[in-house]
């Protein structure tokens, strides 16, 4: 969308700063009426479910989040809506052209992802957003996203990713996101993040952040799944929801809605104390019952049973195949597998190809890994299985599909994010190659 790099020079905080105030953006009110999901697994439904809920409390919503899976307008969202393309081209202009002016006085190249932070941030104060939710980049130190100077934010999960910039332990990790939060605020983290928590609370002591933990702080019990929906109970401080019920599959869904519920509840006590009880627990029930999110095992044909799921980290990949045999059984699966060639095929793979006698392995037309590393690595971890090569992602369509009604089986496609959407956009008869990712 914008001519620019992914990335920009160096650190870009300085920078942005002066962008916004170039764009007059208003950074006190956006400090007031917004939240920061950041983390490595979870983000996207976590910001989905806290929209939700904001929305279903009639409030004027936005959204921002990365990367889009279909279309780049995805990326905001007020009430659900996308972005139109009229106010999308009328807005890029007026962030080009101030970019131009502030790279001419500061020397510095912007990155595309700054410019799409910018977008976001103007969009929603031009439509007088009550609340915005604003998922992070990469981390939360340096990425955009600190600022929005808030005082409430999460992470939702913490796995190896991106080390070269965040770190290469997990302390590291999780302290990088945990700087996405103002001084004084408060930070949502978790049930992947509970042991490192003695670190954390030193961690975000010197600037007076409380950190609460999910299945500490934030109560999770009652737990069931279904292929129709889930439940969970929720407790925090005072506030006790039983039975609340999700729409999204999976058993990480609960660590995610866990966290919204308990964003909103804090942002809500902090802007408009005194609200109604009742109203808020209604808006919460409809808010998780009625999110969307795509991509994360996401059921996307009947027949045969075709599952996609997004996960793209080996703990988001386990967590998912775990919850993928408890919602719709362990046995009957081919597996359809893909890996980013900026990803560790051994990792990903070995942390799929155990569970599955069938595997097919391809390649996305977007970052794919070259199908023969991807078999190579299932082979490794499934001696036993059955590991075939489908070229291209219309090819692995094809191949599975056939398989899987000669068979009576159903399909699993997971390894990466562009995988599993070009083989739904293929299965559902469109064009992998038309696809435009960021």
């Amino acid at each position: 969308m914008f001519d620019l790099p992914k990335y920009g020079d160096g650190i870009c905080l300085a920078r942005m700063a002066e962008l916004l105030d170039a764009l007059e953006v208003d950074r006190t009110r956006l400090s007031r009426h917004s939240v920061v999901v950041t983390g490595s697994n979870g983000k996207g439904s976590t910001a989905a479910f806290c929209a939700g809920i904001a929305r279903a409390y009639g409030l004027r919503t936005g959204l921002f989040t990365s990367p889009h899976l279909y279309r780049f307008n995805e990326r905001f969202q007020i009430d659900g809506a996308d972005i139109g393309d009229d106010d999308l081209a009328r807005l890029k202009l007026r962030i080009q052209t101030a970019i131009a002016e502030v790279s001419r006085r500061s020397g510095e190249q912007f990155g595309a992802f700054e410019a799409l932070f910018a977008l976001a941030c103007l969009y929603f104060q031009e439509q007088s957003c009550d609340f915005a939710v604003f998922e992070a980049g990469i981390g939360g130190r340096y990425d955009p996203v600190r600022l929005v100077g808030a005082q409430l934010t999460c992470v939702t999960s913490v796995d190896y990713e991106h080390v070269e910039l965040l770190g290469h332990s997990l302390q590291l990790i999780a302290s990088d996101k945990s700087d996405a939060c103002a001084s004084g605020g408060t930070i949502v983290y978790g049930e992947n993040c509970r042991n490192l928590r003695p670190h954390l609370i030193e961690y975000n002591r010197h600037r007076a952040i409380a950190s609460l933990f999910v299945r500490g702080e934030i109560g999770i019990s009652g737990e069931s799944l279904s292929t129709s929906g889930q439940r969970f109970d929720f407790r925090s401080g005072d506030c006790e929801f039983g039975s609340l019920e999700t729409s999204l599959l999976g058993a990480f869904q609960f660590n995610n809605a866990a966290i919204a519920v308990a964003l909103f509840l804090l942002w809500l006590g902090r802007a408009r104390p005194g609200e109604i009880p009742r109203e808020i627990e209604a808006a919460v029930r409809s808010g998780l019952r009625e999110a969307r999110w795509s991509g994360r095992l996401e059921l996307i044909r009947q027949e045969p049973l075709t599952v996609i799921d997004v996960g793209h980290t080996p703990d988001g990949i386990r967590q998912s195949l775990a919850s993928l045999k408890a919602i719709h059984g362990a046995e009957g699966w081919i597996l359809v597998a893909g890996v980013s060639f900026d990803k560790s095929a051994d990792e990903i793979v070995a942390a799929l190809a155990p569970s599955f006698d069938t595997i097919i392995c391809t390649s996305a037309h977007h970052k794919g890994a070259d199908a023969k590393t991807v078999a190579a690595a299932a082979r490794k971890a499934n001696p036993q299985a059955t590991v075939d090569i489908a070229a291209t992602v219309e090819d692995a369509v094809g191949v599975s599909t056939a398989l899987a009604r000669s068979r009576h089986r159903k399909i699993y496609v997971a390894g990466g994010l562009f995988l599993a959407i070009e083989y739904a956009v293929v299965a559902n008869g469109g064009r992998a190659r038309e696809l435009k990712f960021f």
